[in-house]
């Protein structure tokens, strides 16, 4: 397949007791999503676990070895609790060491602010072969090793690590997509769904419902990385809607 056709993927591990017991909403999903379609990458799968360095280190090697690129965001902080990197070091079989580069910028950033203590120095490790992923808001790198990408748990934090990694993954198209929506029950149009996405083998279509002002209806995500075909299967959508006699507006409702 030539590189342009290619589509390749991620993964997204999601580490964190409080994102697990609803104390904190996670944000970092939807941002790592649009930011992946951006550079050309798809998200593909999502996991949620807690902090426990084996269910960590085990689905590092689920989604690292599925998928193109692994990201991972939460469990890199000051804490004890802070185990990402020690899960993601037991997962390639590396140790953890003091990246010296990463010192040398806690070092700097904490000069004015009370000094680099034990707890701050743990911000400074990574699995032995790491790279750094610079964060100009807090200081404390997040850290590339092999195809995994491992970011803070702060949405603003991560936000900084991400536009730092942009343009710097090699990737495919970029995910195009076209939104069809009307006051329309999903089960009226579900045949037709289905029926348009197998017949346009490069698209995808999503349905997602919501209910409004008392009413019933649906929103109709058509994606694909190939624009003549993506129009083409919104086409087929809209006159296939047309023939069950259903109202629909182009960009959605």
């Amino acid at each position: 397949m030539p590189a342009e056709e290619r589509i390749w993927t991620a993964g997204l591990l999601v580490v964190g007791d409080e994102i697990l017991s609803g104390r904190t909403q996670d944000k970092n999903i939807a941002q790592v999503a649009s930011w992946l379609q951006v550079q050309g990458i798809r998200l593909t799968e999502v996991r949620v676990v807690p902090d426990m360095i084996e269910r960590i280190a085990e689905a590092v090697n689920a989604l690292r070895l599925a998928y193109d690129y692994l990201f991972t965001t939460g469990g890199i902080g000051p804490t004890h609790d802070d185990i990402t990197v020690d899960a993601v070091a037991h997962a390639l079989g590396v140790p953890v060491v003091i990246h010296p580069r990463a010192r040398a910028i806690l070092e700097d950033y904490y000069a004015t602010r009370g000094g680099l203590n034990e707890g701050r120095l743990r911000m400074a490790r990574v699995p032995e072969g790491a790279d750094l992923i610079e964060n100009r808001m807090s200081g404390a790198p997040g850290i590339a090793v092999r195809n995994i990408r491992m970011m803070a748990g702060v949405p603003a934090i991560c936000a900084q690590m991400l536009d730092a990694l942009t343009g710097t993954l090699e990737g495919g198209a970029p995910l195009l997509s076209e939104t069809v929506g009307g006051w329309i029950q999903e089960s009226v149009v579900a045949a037709l769904l289905r029926e348009v996405e197998q017949a346009h083998a490069g698209c995808q279509i999503g349905s997602y419902p919501f209910f409004r002002e008392g009413r019933t209806g649906a929103n109709f995500v058509v994606r694909s990385t190939d624009r003549a075909e993506l129009d083409a299967c919104v086409e087929a959508l809209c006159a296939g809607l047309e023939r069950l006699g259903q109202t629909f507006e182009r960009g959605g409702i």
